[in-house]
């Protein structure tokens, strides 16, 4: 997912402060408009100033359709100069778990923390609370159990989310198999309410931010991984790959 890709930039590039960062290839016609609003918000992480993608289709008729106004798409200069060119093969991508406090040139591959005890599990944010992270969880809770000692919250970033994923039957899923889902808002993500950590407790998140105390208790320990991660990690009451559970 593209969680697991910004993890990758996480961890692979570190910090991007002062910096901006672009994004083109050859997988933006395969990257909805959500996979996109995650990498975008989740570049706040990386200190980068702003994140952007090059217009492509998909992105142009998702703004024609939303503003009726004439405007002209921006695209970058075939001379443009650039601090770094990066190129990423996501084929190659693979689940990965940031360990907690930062992101940045912290992630593991799911394998290596596997087994690892959690308390908590958290799915949302405006980073991962969208229709396509309802859909992801889904998928792995279908027709099983959340572990019973563990707390597996899902709030949707916005009411009208957490209306379509009504619709679509995620939100029966998702209930059916233990979990809790909330009333759009940021929830646990903030520490605020709905999921707070207790001292010593653990949580894995598909949220913004894994600082310490960020969920709660200074002494808590927040781990950060894709919506699947964290849905087949609820199953399995210890951080678990997504890929035993879905192939």
């Amino acid at each position: 997912s593209m969680k697991d890709v910004f993890l990758y930039i996480a961890d692979t590039y570190g910090s991007h402060a002062n910096q901006n960062v672009e994004f083109g290839g050859d997988a933006l016609p395969r990257l909805s408009m959500n996979a996109r609003r995650t990498m975008t918000t989740m570049c706040a992480e990386l200190s980068a100033e702003f994140a952007t993608f090059e217009p492509d289709q998909i992105l142009l008729d998702y703004v024609r359709a939303r503003n009726p106004a004439a405007f002209e798409e921006q695209y970058p200069d075939n001379d443009a100069k650039y601090l770094y060119r990066r190129s990423i093969d996501l084929s190659a991508m693979e689940p990965l778990v940031a360990l907690p406090d930062t992101v940045l040139n912290n992630s593991q591959k799911v394998g290596d923390v596997c087994g690892t005890k959690i308390n908590q599990a958290f799915i949302g944010s405006c980073a991962n609370g969208t229709l396509d992270d309802f859909a992801a969880a889904a998928e792995v809770l279908r027709g099983n159990k959340v572990s019973s000692d563990v707390r597996l919250i899902i709030t949707p970033g916005t009411q009208n989310i957490y209306l379509e994923a009504l619709r679509r039957g995620y939100v029966e899923i998702l209930m059916e198999a233990g979990a809790i889902v909330t009333n759009a808002t940021c929830g646990a993500c903030g520490g605020g309410h709905l999921g707070i950590l207790a001292e010593g407790e653990s949580c894995i998140t598909a949220s913004t931010r894994n600082f310490k105390g960020r969920m709660g208790d200074p002494e808590s320990k927040v781990f950060m991984g894709s919506p699947a991660t964290v849905a087949a990690s609820a199953i399995k009451g210890t951080i678990a790959d997504p890929r035993e559970i879905i192939g």
